[in-house]
């Protein structure tokens, strides 16, 4: 984190791109939610004998939150790309780049949003032992994933390329049955909580007036934690994609740090 902050300090116009994530991400939600509340009822979209009507539109749901995300974390990576190339990257070379690659976006938010579907099927209908095996295979899912955006941002490959070729990478750098060794979401967690403890503390006052302020206070930290964070993780993926597929440090990275970022599973 404390080498992906160095590139960030450098290059602070990355973190509009969280934020338009994000403000994307609302809009989809309203356009999705505010019909079906005008509707009144999810379950009203199933009419008779239609039950995978639902599960169409939840897919398009999935569809366009990740076509959101991997637009912007495209964008990421690239200026991310330009920095540890050392060039000096402003917003539209980011948005040129997630432009330029639309095609690959849309077909890799596709690919992502049918294993979320199939993921959610298999949690949705199963058992615990179901929803643990779901977990375990949407953690896989996300290891191998990793590079995808990265190796969208610098090779010509489609979805499915992109995804065999972050597999290829990972087993060649780091070897077979990989586990993940990232510590953003904990760290980011333990950042986090200053938040929840401002919601109770208003809570606990029992000023309405104070405790409002309080939680527009934690909603406003946890917001600018969640762009830091995905403006770090775009930061890192680029980092590690150069570690992979040419063996060279990114400036500011060490290289004991990238090569324990993933470890074999039998020694994890």
């Amino acid at each position: 984190m404390s080498a992906s902050w160095n590139v960030l300090k450098k290059d602070k116009e990355i973190l509009l791109f969280p934020v338009l994530s994000g403000i994307a991400l609302v809009l989809v939600l309203a356009s999705f939610a505010v019909p079906l509340f005008m509707i009144g009822d999810f379950k009203k979209m199933a009419v008779s004998g239609a039950d995978s009507e639902p599960w169409i539109a939840l897919f398009l749901f999935y569809f366009s939150n990740y076509l959101v995300i991997i637009f912007f974390n495209t964008a990421i990576v690239a200026c991310a790309t330009i920095r540890m190339g050392g060039g000096d990257p402003v917003v539209s070379d980011g948005l040129r780049a997630a432009s330029n690659r639309l095609p690959a976006i849309f077909g890799w938010a596709a690919v992502s949003a049918t294993v979320g579907m199939i993921l959610r099927m298999i949690e949705s209908r199963s058992n615990l032992i179901g929803r643990i095996v779901a977990g375990l295979l949407g953690m896989a899912w996300s290891i191998t994933s990793y590079l995808v955006v990265p190796v969208l941002v610098n090779e010509n490959k489609g979805p499915i390329e992109a995804y065999q070729e972050s597999v290829r990478l990972l087993k060649k750098t780091w070897g077979e049955e990989l586990i993940g060794n990232f510590s953003f979401g904990l760290v980011f967690f333990v950042l986090s909580l200053p938040a929840i403890i401002l919601v109770f503390a208003g809570v606990l006052m029992g000023n309405g007036v104070l405790t409002l302020f309080f939680i527009v206070l934690a909603l406003l930290y946890g917001v600018l934690l969640s762009v830091i964070q995905s403006a770090l993780q775009g930061i890192f993926q680029a980092a590690l994609y150069q570690y992979a597929q040419k063996g060279t440090v990114a400036p500011g990275f060490d290289q004991n740090l990238l090569k324990s970022a993933i470890t074999p599973k039998h020694l994890g």
